[in-house]
């Protein structure tokens, strides 16, 4: 349920009034407007009457909320949400570009890339160290020694990091991590997403292989439930009957995403396709969409890479990407800071 105060609503009586909701075991989100202020509401509502609630001075209306995700609801929160990492903000018109290789193979590997990524304008480091693989017999990652290699290279550019968690355990070894990411295969892992919401740290949550927008919401309203509302979330791509290419990425989702909830959203449109030469145009009409940043892979052997080769792209073919992504970010009313 969603309570509109009026302008100028008297600053005594609305307290009064959020004291007692407060006394029935809500728990109240405000959200403060340009011309209004909006009280959220979670808890059962079916005890509230509206007109009860409409014939207090300060409320102009109420509204009540039939999605069964509250915290994530942009009626809840019209305002988009800017998330901060280390400085670098994304939301609300600040876009972000994270760069870096699938996995993490050498500290020559992780450090260069970091600098090339650096130079062409990514404010953000990514680096698999703990790798989910369908086959057992692929590349798993470096695991404990890369997160270490990854927080080299995060010291040696000063860039902040973005790192997959697979289990909730592993994330006592993310102190450092800035990003935590959770995968399209972790993302209904429920326990895993109840931990990252009594956390501090900021989590990328990238939508299932095979799962609706609105679950991909309700993953994120795990978190925010906890108590950690900054979440971030990713499209990359959804599996269709297309066999061309690796998922099918989903355009529709990020215009869809924006009207559901306030959260930022990203595009990853490196594991939306699997090929490189598609990176460019899905990076470039996720910006059109609408996407507040784009993840995408960079690697500098591709053609010798543990994982993911064919998607990633040259320091060099990514330094010429970013250069037309500025420009389409700028006109489309973006600011890359």
């Amino acid at each position: 349920m969603i309570i509109i105060l009026k302008e100028n609503a008297d600053k005594e009586k609305t307290a009064l009034l959020k004291g007692k909701l407060r006394s029935l075991g809500f728990e109240i989100h405000e959200s403060r407007g340009h011309s209004s202020t909006l009280l959220g509401l979670v808890g059962d509502t079916t005890i509230l009457e509206p007109d009860d609630l409409i014939a207090n001075e300060v409320v102009a209306d109420v509204r009540r909320i039939q999605e069964p995700y509250k915290k994530a609801n942009r009626k809840m929160h019209p305002e988009d949400t800017v998330v901060d990492i280390c400085g670098k903000k994304i939301g609300g018109g600040h876009f972000q570009v994270i760069a870096g290789p699938c996995s993490i193979e050498t500290k020559e590997q992780i450090t260069e890339v970091a600098w090339d990524v650096k130079n062409s304008g990514a404010h953000l480091l990514r680096g698999g160290a703990f790798k989910p693989r369908t086959s057992p017999y692929s590349f798993q990652g470096l695991e404990n020694d890369g997160l270490k290699l990854l927080l080299e290279a995060k010291k040696a550019t000063g860039m902040p990091v973005v790192t997959e968690i697979m289990t909730p355990e592993h994330l006592l070894l993310f102190d450092e991590v800035d990003v935590v990411q959770v995968g399209a295969r972790n993302m209904q892992n429920f326990q895993l997403l109840k931990m990252l919401g009594k956390s501090e740290k900021t989590v990328l949550l990238k939508r299932g292989l095979a799962n609706t927008l609105d679950e991909l919401v309700m993953s994120a309203e795990y978190i925010m439930a906890g108590g950690n509302e900054n979440v971030i979330l990713c499209e990359r791509g959804i599996r269709t009957f297309e066999t061309s290419m690796r998922n099918t990425l989903d355009i529709s989702a990020i215009p869809m995403l924006k009207k559901m909830t306030h959260l930022p959203v990203i595009v990853d449109p490196s594991h939306a396709a699997g090929i490189r030469w598609m990176v460019e145009p899905l990076a470039k009409a996720a910006i059109a969409a609408g996407a507040d940043g784009l993840m995408i892979e960079v690697h500098n052997d591709p053609e010798n890479a543990l994982c993911d080769g064919p998607q990633s792209m040259t320091p060099e073919g990514f330094d010429s990407l970013m250069k037309d992504l500025k420009e389409e970010v700028k006109f489309f009313g973006k600011t890359m800071d």
